[in-house]
């Protein structure tokens, strides 16, 4: 009992002081409305009733905004919420004295219609108590003086909570200098006592005029077009830009949740709107086995799928260290001991077809590739071995097995390829359509572009280049790449083996192309390091812009809005021929992008697709 009475909570002095003060505006209301009734003839009143009913209203007060909560704190002070409540509790108030006077309107010798005029004045002094305490408590606090000047981007719902917050709390790092806005209606808005200063476009000289430090970008849903304009004109500024997280997040939090902008800003993913039931239906329960699950894709792939509750999943790579992090990271050891790890290699075809035929799977996610377009142009015949006879290998073995569905991840360089990496995911994508029509099974390819933050990619070496202090080496100023974060990639694939049919490509959207050169700028803006930036020029067969969409594909979306539907022309594996193919690849390497299905004799191996 003893513990119980020491946690009960006590009743804080500012509620009762709260009560105090809505009594003492009800004695003043009924004062005021016995002045009115009378016509200011004091004598006419009797006293001794007013105070029999100015006690009624008192007690009926604190009875009723009790009973409503209104004096228990559940309700933030000067709200909309309480000011709803305290309307209610007035009503009742002056409800209960109008029946009091009502019964006893021979005792008390005063005019019934006292607590009707009285109530529209307990109103207003009780609320006008709350608005000047609210001024009060909202003008008190101010950021100590370590605060950074800030500018707020958006006088929106999220910018007029972020400048309140900032100045409310003492310990702020951030101290509101100024509002930025586009929309020109809100030019003289004061969002408490922080006014608009201009648009976007004036930015460098409003944080010329407020030497603002920090600019928040209150936005709900920012885009990466505005991320990139916005980081344009402040640059060189010595202007750190922050943006919020979403919305949830930040009301939960504080402002350790700014953050920097990062290169996901810039390129402007989002989250998947993934179609779960579909997903459920040919995942759930099932044999799944993946492909160079210890590589990038293939490792998040696994970690999406065990959502899915795959009755056994199987994740097969020729690179054990590669498995053990992917196991780590599901399971929580890295024992690799257990029947979810295989260690194999996609070009041993008579390892694959025993695998196969022994575990049964049912949906396989073909990850496994090798994919420095470079590297494989100097050895593309590593690229033909890998990408064209491994993905042949593990389609064959796919179909000795029964496989259902098969989903072969492509690339967007297999859209009017012009290296030994474009071609052999060409060649790859026509060998899963084939098979699709010769199965009558699920077999589909998915395209996308670079991946952000996989293993060798751009991101990975830009910050180590960093790190080393420099340079970072750009192939073109005006060099441009689609870009899709790991996981979206992945959703996006899972989500691609629900809704595709058999031999059709299917093409992610990529959003907008980014230009690696702004994506380098950021990224040394960030470190806060002074890094030179070298141009190395376009290496042979790579594109200034890359493409999703190849020659003579079409672009529908007919199932889900980020990814398009596209048929793959068939190859029959008995007409692969690696010299033609390969002295393809030579020939156009570095040259212009071509209708490369008309450009070959009518009797060539590979005229009917690769």
């Amino acid at each position: 009992m003893s513990e119980g009475k020491e946690t009960e909570p006590k009743p804080r002095l500012w509620l009762w002081s709260q009560y105090f003060l809505d009594a003492f505006s009800w004695i003043v209301a009924i004062l005021l409305a016995l002045l009115l009734r009378y016509e200011l003839d004091v004598s006419r009143i009797s006293w001794l009733a007013a105070l029999s009913v100015m006690a009624v209203a008192v007690l009926t007060q604190i009875v009723a905004g009790y009973s409503f909560s209104l004096y228990r704190g559940r309700y933030s002070f000067g709200s909309f919420q309480e000011a709803r409540l305290l309307v209610v509790v007035t009503l009742i108030v002056a409800v209960t004295t109008s029946i009091f006077l009502f019964v006893f309107i021979n005792q008390t010798g005063i005019g019934r219609s006292i607590g009707a005029i009285a109530f529209p004045f307990a109103c207003m002094f009780m609320a006008a108590i709350r608005y000047l305490k609210r001024l009060y408590v909202e003008g008190k606090p101010r950021p100590d003086e370590a605060a950074q000047r800030t500018l707020v981007y958006g006088a929106g719902f999220l910018g007029n909570s972020l400048v309140n917050r900032m100045l409310q709390d003492p310990h702020s790092p951030f101290f509101p200098v100024g509002l930025i806005d586009d929309d020109p209606a809100k030019k003289h808005l004061h969002l408490s006592s922080v006014s608009v200063l201009g648009r976007g476009e004036d930015l460098p000289e409003i944080v010329r005029r407020t030497h603002a430090k920090v600019l928040v970008l209150a936005f709900a849903d920012v885009e990466s077009g505005k991320v990139r304009e916005i980081s344009d004109a402040v640059s060189g500024l010595r202007v750190r830009v922050l943006v919020l997280p979403p919305l949830k997040k930040m009301l939960e939090g504080g402002f350790a949740d700014f953050r920097d902008i990062a290169v996901e800003d810039l390129i402007g993913r989002r989250p998947v709107d993934i179609e779960v039931e579909r997903i459920a239906g040919y995942v759930t329960g099932k044999r799944v086995l993946v492909t160079g699950a210890g590589g990038s894709i293939g490792s998040e792939l696994c970690r999406q799928l065990t959502a899915f509750a795959p009755s056994e999943l199987m994740m097969l790579d020729r690179d054990e260290s590669g498995l053990q992090a992917t196991q780590l990271s599901i399971s929580g050891h890295g024992l690799l001991n257990g029947r979810d790890t295989i260690l194999a290699d996609i070009r041993d075809e008579h390892a694959l077809k025993e695998i196969f035929n022994e575990r049964a799977p049912q949906v396989v996610f073909h990850a496994a590739a090798l994919k420095h377009a470079p590297l494989l142009q100097q050895y593309p015949e590593e690229a033909w071995k890998t990408n064209v006879i491994g993905t042949l290998n593990v389609l064959r073995a796919a179909r000795d097995a029964g496989v259902d569905t098969l989903v072969n991840i492509s690339t967007d360089k297999a859209a009017n390829p012009t290296t030994a990496l474009g071609h052999s995911k060409r060649v790859a994508e026509k060998l899963t359509a084939w098979m699709a029509q010769q199965t009558g099974k699920t077999y589909v390819s998915v395209r996308f572009g670079n991946v952000l933050g996989s293993r060798g990619s751009m991101l990975p070496l830009f910050s180590q280049q960093i790190r080393n202090g420099g340079p970072i080496t750009v192939t073109h100023p005006d060099a441009t790449r689609f870009f899709m974060t790991i996981p979206e990639a992945c959703q996006l694939v899972i989500q691609a083996g629900a809704i595709g049919t058999g031999g059709e490509v299917m093409l992610l959207d990529m959003g907008e192309p980014v230009r690696i050169l702004d994506v380098a700028r950021q990224m040394i803006a960030t470190s806060g390091k002074d890094i030179e930036i070298v141009f190395t020029g376009l290496r042979p067969g790579e594109k200034l812009h890359e493409e999703l969409v190849g020659y003579l594909e079409v672009d529908a979306r007919p199932l889900h809005p980020k990814i398009s539907h596209t048929s793959a022309k068939t190859l029959d594996p008995a007409l692969l021929e690696y010299r033609a193919w390969r002295q393809r690849c030579l020939d156009e390497a570095g040259g212009p992008v071509i209708d490369l299905e008309s450009s070959i004799a009518d009797d060539d191996p590979l005229a009917k697709g690769a």
